[in-house]
């Protein structure tokens, strides 16, 4: 028996009392990828991207591991939700025109000590302070630097459109900015180089492309150490006692780790694996999360028909943003219908073992966009589901 198909087997198992939709996270992965995050990380903390496990008892458990050290938040609602439920040190890694949640955090202490929040412009700044109703409380900002390549004068620029400061002058500008006035501190830096971290380099029957995304890669890795390491000088002349520098992500631990500049790397999705981790040469990590759906119709040889299954990840519209059939092995989409909302028939010698009511498992594509789809995650050590925990969805919370 492969290895998958032993998974497959523990994984029916387990779930023999659930009827699907059903979702599973198998703990010995999430843990040995939790491990193997940190090893990649060579020492350097850890800080965990909320929006890739959307679940707060999973937050709870990665958080325990040595190595790992406060949460990576994607809005502000959730960063208060978060720190009132115990969380002490939450980093929002998107700029809020949330003013209620501004209010909030600017009129209570205990708030206001365990978020920070992500400044780019200084009209962030003037909706912050008209947002503070009576609240006094200091706001902890953090500073986003551009990651992004850019060559031929801007004409040519690879990485997201993020933030508008890109260079070391511009950060330490905004740094002197936020200083002056009252009711704000600067405590961090955060550069995210997604187009590293979350673009995989070895993609399946496309040789020419890998290597023109590891060559891309190769001189982006380069051209932002050095502008980064200059950026925290920068903000340091300004900011002497700045707490961290945040960089990195799943796809680039052990680079970003390796800067002298960067103090904390964020990593995420490394904890369940979704399919589009998958093209990486610098790591390889073991799917953790998947769902599955139950056969519903068998409409003849060599094809089944699942319930539901449509779960579209977001950015670029395309094939590696649909979730792929993992368990059994040898089960495709049908190229004329693809996942469907409420029914997907899926091909393949595979489909003709099946029967009426058994589970099909998929990966989605990106980590915790999963979890707005399920209540709850239902947690599997071995061939048994010791745990049933909610997700975020499954406590009410659905942020975007």
């Amino acid at each position: 028996m492969s290895e998958r198909a032993a998974d497959r087997a523990r994984y029916d198992r387990a779930t023999a009392h659930l009827d699907a939709p059903v979702a599973i996270v198998d703990l010995a992965a999430f843990d040995a990828n939790a491990a193997d995050l940190v090893r990649r990380a060579g020492g350097k903390p850890v800080r965990v991207a909320s929006k890739s496990v959307r679940c707060r008892a999973l937050l709870e458990r990665v958080l325990a591991f040595d190595g790992f050290a406060g949460v990576m938040s994607f809005t502000l609602a959730e960063s208060v939700w978060l720190a009132r439920a115990g969380f002490t040190d939450v980093l929002l890694a998107y700029p809020s025109a949330d003013r209620d949640g501004f209010a909030e955090l600017a009129g209570d202490p205990k708030l206001a000590a365990a978020v920070t929040v992500m400044v780019d412009d200084v009209a962030q700044l003037d909706l912050i302070d008209a947002a503070r109703a009576s609240g006094t409380e200091t706001i902890r900002v953090c500073l986003e630097l551009d990651t992004s390549l850019r060559k031929f004068g801007g004409k040519l620029r690879v990485g997201a459109l993020r933030s508008p400061l890109h260079s070391p002058e511009r950060m330490a500008a905004l740094a002197r900015t936020v200083s002056a006035r009252p009711g704000f501190r600067v405590v961090g830096i955060m550069a995210y180089e997604g187009h590293v971290a979350g673009v995989g380099d070895t993609l399946a029957g496309r040789p020419l492309r890998s290597r023109a995304i590891r060559l891309m890669q190769s001189a982006a890795r380069k051209e932002l150490a050095a502008r980064r390491a200059e950026a925290v000088r920068a903000v340091r002349a300004v900011v002497p006692d700045l707490e961290f520098v945040n960089g990195g992500g799943t796809g680039s631990v052990q680079s970003t780790a390796a800067e002298d500049a960067v103090t904390e790397i964020a990593a995420g999705s490394g904890l369940y694996v979704p399919r589009l981790f998958d093209n990486y040469t610098s790591f390889t990590g073991r799917p953790a999360a998947l769902f599955a759906q139950p056969v519903v119709r068998r409409p003849g040889v060599g094809v089944v028909t699942v319930l539901g299954g449509g779960y579209p990840a977001s950015g670029a519209p395309g094939a590696d943003r649909l979730p792929v059939p993992y368990l059994p092995e040898g089960l495709r989409y049908d190229p004329q219908e693809g996942p469907g909302e409420v029914q997907t028939p899926l091909l393949g010698t595979a489909a003709d073992d099946l029967l009426i009511g058994d589970k099909v498992w998929f990966r989605h594509a990106k980590a915790g966009e999963l979890c707005e789809r399920f209540a709850e995650l239902h947690l599997v050590e071995g061939d048994r589901v010791t745990a049933t925990v909610p997700t975020y969805r499954g406590e009410g919370k659905t942020y975007l």
